[in-house]
């Protein structure tokens, strides 16, 4: 993968020894710089002394535990996370989402599985598709919010800052692209993520629904996007972008 190399840090949060010295091991023999942190003190402490590009977290930690810290996490730093779970019900896997992780992977599984899951969320958080490359764009504002494309992250009218992780902030821009028209759950995902959906992939639905809670925008009666019965998704509101100097 290109620019994926000892500057990637890795960050891996699990309380158990043997996982994170195996997984340590593997990912810096394959190019990547890795911390391990076996708790949620342990992970912040690292975060303000060292910068992570990628957070492998474990679930089921002592006190603190997995789900817990993603949430805690999304709301100041959109760093991607990768959950990690002994546990492989569904239900595990939309509430990590729910929290705000970029990708799930059950225990045991191949370390190699594992740096391939990396690769790919670090290909979609530090590259943008070429449709949503607009280098001369520094902001969008819509329906009393600004998306600030440099930093990633959502401005309210107040000018409170919130926070987005790579998968919201790529779900957001791409209806921030296509204001007003009906998207689909495949083309959502191939927009965001370049895959096609499976008939019980939900996560755009997941995404969706964190988004409308960042956005104030109630659940039952959205304003703002909205559920089209049967087709998909619409953001119904008017778009207007920022450079620099000016809008448009």
């Amino acid at each position: 993968m290109q620019n994926m190399d000892t500057n990637t840090h890795i960050l891996i949060v699990d309380d158990d020894r043997d996982i994170r010295t195996l997984l340590a091991e593997y990912l810096d023999s394959n190019g990547l710089r890795t911390l391990t942190a076996t708790n949620g003190a342990e992970m912040r402490k690292v975060l303000e002394e060292s910068r992570v590009d990628l957070i492998v977290l474990d679930l089921t930690l002592p006190g603190e535990d997995g789900l817990t810290l993603c949430r805690n996490l999304r709301a100041t730093s959109n760093v991607p996370v990768i959950m990690l779970t002994a546990r492989g019900e569904p239900l595990d896997r939309i509430l990590g989402l729910e929290m705000g992780a970029d990708d799930y992977l059950a225990k045991p599984f191949e370390p190699r599985e594992l740096f391939a899951r990396i690769r790919s969320v670090l290909r979609r958080t530090q590259a943008l598709p070429p449709n949503m490359a607009q280098p001369d764009v520094a902001a969008m504002r819509f329906a009393n919010w600004m998306l600030d494309l440099t930093a990633r992250h959502l401005v309210n009218q107040d000018g409170v800052v919130v926070a987005l992780s790579g998968a919201e902030f790529r779900l957001l821009k791409v209806f921030l692209d296509h204001p007003n028209r009906v998207l689909n759950r495949d083309q959502l995902l191939e927009l965001t993520q370049g895959r096609e959906s499976d008939p019980f992939d939900r996560s755009v639905d997941i995404q969706i629904s964190r988004l409308r809670q960042k956005l104030g925008d109630d659940a039952r009666t959205p304003t703002i996007i909205k559920t089209v019965r049967n087709e998909g998704y619409v953001l119904a509101t008017t778009v207007t972008t920022e450079s620099a100097g000016r809008a448009s």
